[in-house]
């Protein structure tokens, strides 16, 4: 799935339709993970881009009548293409704009989204019940260890609840947490106020790491150039299980927490 890297990779390869004006709307297949909004193409038409922002892993393209939110899903992506483009099994939503650039919704399995959120994004059910985004000042050691205080479930599972702290998916669960050498088991309330300073730096660079790097290709994720990213080839931990550690040299374990796979070294990593 997605993380907050490739989302935000997503949304800055859509800049150049800043300011361009929708010439059609193009629905080809509603049945998302919520119905696609049938009256897009009539809310839309001759509305001007006016910016395009992220909220965890959400994208927000913002019109004079209205926010449109998109999510990428399980597999999703969304292209920047020129119209002349044929669209192909699984392209289920365009935006076409008066350049002749199309912003398009590809995604086979159809978990992704197009809702319409209206002019209080904020308020949009989907949105108003999310935690502090990851690389903003709100989130710091202080706030991290008073929202962990009393929790007993593992740090990874709480690492990745998006009611604390947003985008922070499994891949960068598990890296950020071997750059600051917690045990994903770790009981969140275990967690002192350094080990939480500890934390948070590390969620900060391994997310910004992986933003330089264009974010992490592993199966479906492209930006909307059409280019891969390569965080991927970074990894210390994640996808690596049975291979040696790249600081210690042990070997790589791959357990399973909140039904995620969670990779960790044994030895650089122990439980508070």
């Amino acid at each position: 799935m997605p993380e907050l890297p490739e989302v935000e990779v997503t949304r800055r390869g859509l800049a150049p339709l800043l300011g361009q004006t929708v010439k059609d709307v193009i629905i080809r297949n509603a049945k998302m993970r919520w119905p696609i909004p049938e009256h897009l193409p009539s809310t839309l038409a001759h509305q001007q881009l006016k910016s395009l922002e992220r909220r965890a892993k959400y994208i927000l393209a913002k019109f004079d009548v209205g926010t449109l939110l998109l999510h990428l899903g399980m597999s999703g992506r969304i292209c920047l293409l020129d119209r002349n483009y044929p669209p192909e099994k699984h392209d289920h939503f365009d935006i076409v704009f008066d350049s002749g650039q199309v912003m398009r919704l590809r995604d086979p399995r159809r978990f992704g989204a197009v809702l319409w959120a209206g002019n209080a994004p904020e308020m949009h059910p989907l949105i108003n019940v999310l935690g502090v985004e990851p690389l903003g000042n709100d989130f710091d050691a202080k706030y991290f260890n008073k929202q962990l205080a009393g929790r007993s479930m593992a740090i990874k599972v709480a690492i990745m609840d998006s009611h604390l702290v947003v985008g922070v998916g499994n891949i960068y669960a598990s890296e950020s947490l071997f750059r600051a050498r917690i045990h994903p088991q770790t009981p969140a309330k275990n967690l002192s106020l350094a080990d939480c300073q500890r934390l948070v730096d590390a969620i900060k660079q391994t997310l910004q790491d992986a933003l330089a790097a264009g974010g992490s290709s592993l199966r479906d994720f492209f930006g909307a150039d059409g280019n891969p990213g390569y965080f991927q080839q970074e990894y210390f931990v994640y996808g690596r299980a049975g291979g040696p550690c790249k600081v210690c040299g042990n070997v790589i374990q791959n357990i399973r927490l909140g039904q995620r796979s969670t990779f960790y070294c044994k030895h650089c990593q122990k439980i508070s």
